[in-house]
């Protein structure tokens, strides 16, 4: 093979990594929502969970959300979709825990700041993880080729 077709071959696996990333993200939001949907309608219905949720995996499939949530929102949401916190003796210090950790194995950030301040965001996997300097800057060169170079914007000016 040519240089040519290995640089062909690489837009094609980089292009295919980026849409599966997609997918992925977006799979897993719509399983985040289900599980949500599942828990509250069962509540409505009288149902009790054949397999019960530790407090660990509840608060994972409420961040997963994509909101930033401190742990009071996470409380109200585990109470909305029925999940029962009544065993916790202080319920806000047993999700502090939980959200300590989720951060510290970097499941989710906590942000410094904003309106949000001191909540966490689930962290969402990366586009285009473990690519060398040189692969990042031919997807860089790709773009511009494509796209052609950007030009500057005039001041006052609003990109449609």
């Amino acid at each position: 093979m040519t240089t040519g077709e290995y640089r062909r071959a690489l837009d094609a696996a980089i292009k295919e990594y980026e849409a599966l990333g997609a997918e992925r993200r977006a799979i897993d939001k719509r399983l985040t929502e289900l599980a949500q949907t599942i828990g509250t309608l069962s509540r409505l219905c009288g149902l009790t969970p054949t397999v019960p949720w530790g407090l660990t995996d509840a608060c994972r499939v409420v961040l997963r959300s994509g909101l930033p949530m401190t742990a009071i929102d996470v409380r109200d949401r585990l109470q909305a979709i029925g999940f029962d916190l009544s065993k916790y003796s202080s319920e806000l210090a047993a999700l502090h825990t939980v959200l300590k950790r989720l951060n510290e194995s970097g499941e989710v950030r906590l942000l410094a700041g904003g309106p949000k301040q001191g909540g966490y965001l689930w962290n969402m996997p990366a586009t285009a993880v473990g690519l060398g300097p040189e692969i990042a800057q031919h997807v860089r060169t790709q773009a511009i080729a494509v796209a052609g170079p950007r030009k500057p914007r005039k001041k006052g000016k609003v990109d449609r």
